[in-house]
């Protein structure tokens, strides 16, 4: 078994998206995520992958790279429209019945619906909060988003620093997996053979030296941070400011627009469409 994931890192590029400000991208993503929670009828969410696509244009990163990226959550993503088949009840005639499993349309209409929610979402946070912003940016843009906090005596730069780091971190840890998982192969490990007991007992030897790396790998950046005089947020200066720009604007307007449409979509369209 070996992973692929490209999730928490960055593609470097000149594209409009890239150029935009780290905090209108974290505003645009939470209003994306509001908006495709709203979304209920089938037009709303082809108004969403519509916008996915163009943001997938845009910001000029390979469909191979964001795929790549996607592919480890594609059991779960499986896993969750499944069971909601099988859970969603419905007035209408069943399509398929066995015992005490039945399956209805709107089960499988709910079931579709619910995975691309969960893909679409997940391609527009990775491409606008990890492929075209640096770790370094998030965090300024976090920082300044929280900054109000601070007033509260909130330790709003190193919440944001931990976030960023966590985010930066999953691609070192899942290859660190992957090259664990080989060196106890070439020792005579067998990890896909056996009932679930025995698969689960041989990822212990996984497990363990995954947590001492982890930790070493913590106390190595800790050390680092101390050897460069970081203190944290206090006193601290930035290479480069941050500074509203005209596109910016134009960031903001169009995830409220997003949102806005969303929404008359739901009230407006709901008699044309299928509604969840």
């Amino acid at each position: 078994m070996a992973f692929d994931v490209s999730l928490g890192q960055y593609y470097e590029g000149k594209s409009l998206i890239h150029k935009l400000d780290p905090r209108t991208k974290l505003i645009y993503v939470i209003m994306f995520m509001v908006s495709i929670f709203v979304a209920k009828s089938i037009y709303a969410f082809a108004l969403l992958s519509v916008v996915v696509l163009l943001t997938v244009i845009f910001s000029r990163v390979p469909i191979r790279t964001i795929l790549r990226g996607l592919k480890p959550l594609i059991v779960i993503v499986a896993f969750t429209a499944i069971l909601n088949i099988f859970w969603t009840k419905a007035e209408s005639d069943p399509l398929w019945q066995w015992k005490f499993i039945t399956i209805y349309k709107e089960g499988l209409i709910n079931a579709g619906l619910l995975a691309l929610r969960i893909i679409l979402l997940l391609v527009e946070t990775t491409l606008f909060l990890s492929y075209t912003t640096t770790p370094i940016e998030l965090t300024d843009g976090i920082e300044s988003l929280l900054a109000p906090l601070k007033l509260i005596k909130l330790p709003v730069h190193e919440f944001a620093m931990l976030m960023t780091i966590a985010l930066r971190f999953i691609p070192t840890l899942t290859d660190e997996t992957s090259k664990i998982m080989n060196a106890q192969k070439a020792r005579g490990a067998d990890f896909s053979s056996g009932g679930l007991i025995k698969r689960a007992k041989a990822l212990i030897p996984i497990i363990i030296p995954l947590f001492v790396s982890s930790f070493r790998r913590a106390d190595e950046l800790a050390t680092a941070m101390e050897c460069r005089c970081y203190r944290g947020g206090e006193g601290r200066t930035r290479m480069k400011k941050l500074k509203f720009k005209v596109k910016d604007v134009f960031g903001w307007l169009f995830s409220i627009a997003l949102l806005a449409g969303v929404i008359l979509m739901n009230i407006f369209l709901a008699e044309y469409g299928y509604m969840i």
